[in-house]
């Protein structure tokens, strides 16, 4: 699978802090939720950009290498996620998950984080409706049953699980804390 970003940023042939001075540029141009794909050839762009997406709230969601160069994807994060507001009050561990999935549960794993981060790594069998096309791809879930939603962190989740409740789904779940802290069997889309 090829990952789509919004944006993409030549970066070749610049050596640290350039390649993070252009990005952070870019990065106010673009809306909550885009990605943008960092084209760079500096071997230490990757930690560093790792680390400045981490410290500003947006998201590093993988690196792929083609020949010299590195393209690092990031995701802009949304207000609304940094500020998290009030908790939907039905949650699941990561463990609870993991345990049902190895008890061979037929469990609904909804992962509502952007169609690059899916890619770069997800649970097996999940199903990928990113939170900006929740509401319109609602058909495409069962409302009768359970449905784990998942993101990076469990902020987009949260929000995801209380638009579920708020349409009428009889018991979405905000799997806490999210792919970050998952240890369980996943699959990447992405071709290395």
């Amino acid at each position: 699978m090829s990952i789509s970003a919004d944006k993409t940023l030549d970066a070749k042939g610049l050596a640290c802090p350039m390649p993070i001075v252009k990005t952070k540029k870019v990065m106010k141009e673009l809306e909550p939720g885009q990605v943008i794909e960092v084209q760079a050839t500096d071997k230490g762009s990757t930690a560093d950009l790792k680390a400045w997406a981490e410290s500003t709230g947006n998201q590093y969601l993988g690196t792929m290498t083609e020949g010299e160069v590195l393209k690092h994807y990031l995701r802009k994060a949304s207000d609304e996620e940094l500020t998290d507001g009030k908790p939907h009050p039905h949650t699941a561990s990561l463990e609870e998950v993991l345990k049902k999935l190895d008890g061979n549960e037929a469990i609904t794993i909804l992962d509502v984080r952007e169609s690059a981060e899916y890619a770069f790594g997800h649970i097996p069998k999940a199903k990928s409706i990113p939170l900006g096309e929740l509401e319109e791809r609602l058909g495409e879930l069962d409302p009768e049953k359970e449905v784990y939603v998942i993101c990076r962190s469990g902020s987009r989740s949260n929000l995801a699980a209380k638009k579920l409740a708020e349409k009428g789904f009889r018991k979405p779940i905000n799997v806490l804390t999210g792919m970050k802290d998952w240890t369980g069997p996943t699959e990447s889309s992405v071709e290395k």
